[in-house]
């Protein structure tokens, strides 16, 4: 099956997407924070950082963490319910298809890979993070 491209992607938007393994997409896909989206419409490629669960609360340079407890509304507005952490450093670049992105199961924002979007709260750690990826 030849994959499909998603309409529209922003950066600040956390999706579900499938960690590239050997150039091939995981089975299981993973929460991304979209940082950059290269528009060649309307096929868009995007940089994304990888989300994990764990030591979350071990931050190091290029780090950025959403805590339901510290933050309700952010975590609401991000579509994450465990705390979550971003590596901002680590971030690939994908095309923007079905093939490396996926609905989640609640479908939040319709048929779309979106989870939610980042919080205008978390500006002061957004910005710090990504200046620390700078080369």
């Amino acid at each position: 099956m030849t994959p499909r491209w998603w309409v529209e992607a922003t950066a600040g938007d956390l999706v579900r997407y499938h960690v590239p393994d050997d150039d091939h997409p995981r089975p299981n896909p993973r929460t991304a924070l979209i940082l950059l989206v290269f528009d060649d419409a309307p096929r868009f490629t995007v940089r994304a950082a990888y989300g994990t669960r764990r030591r979350t609360t071990t931050r190091h340079r290029g780090e950025l963490a959403i805590l339901p407890d510290s933050n309700p509304v952010a975590s609401h507005a991000a579509g994450l319910s465990d705390d979550t952490k971003f590596d901002l450093s680590q971030a690939v670049d994908l095309p923007f298809t079905t093939e490396w992105l996926s609905v989640p199961p609640a479908a939040p924002h319709g048929q779309t890979p979106k989870l939610g979007t980042l919080h205008p709260s978390l500006d002061r750690a957004v910005q710090p993070a990504f200046r620390a990826t700078a080369p």
